[in-house]
């Protein structure tokens, strides 16, 4: 993803949220996925996705049981 692509994504979460400590951060060796995290808090991955000519991000959240609590 270029850098204009995550930083537009990011201004569009940390509204969608209501949360600016809202990151996005590049993963090491993997084009096609950035990391989601707020605060160092890791939240999940987002994945590019462009299909049939359709351009669309994945989020992906882990929720641990203990994170429940």
């Amino acid at each position: 993803m270029t850098a204009e692509e995550i930083a537009k994504l990011e201004t569009y979460l940390r509204k969608l949220f209501n949360s600016p400590g809202i990151e996005l951060r590049r993963a090491p060796k993997v084009d096609d996925m950035i990391e989601l995290h707020k605060d160092d808090e890791f939240l999940g991955t987002i994945y590019r996705d462009t299909e049939e000519g359709d351009l669309s991000y994945q989020v992906n959240f882990a929720i641990l049981d203990i994170d429940l609590d």
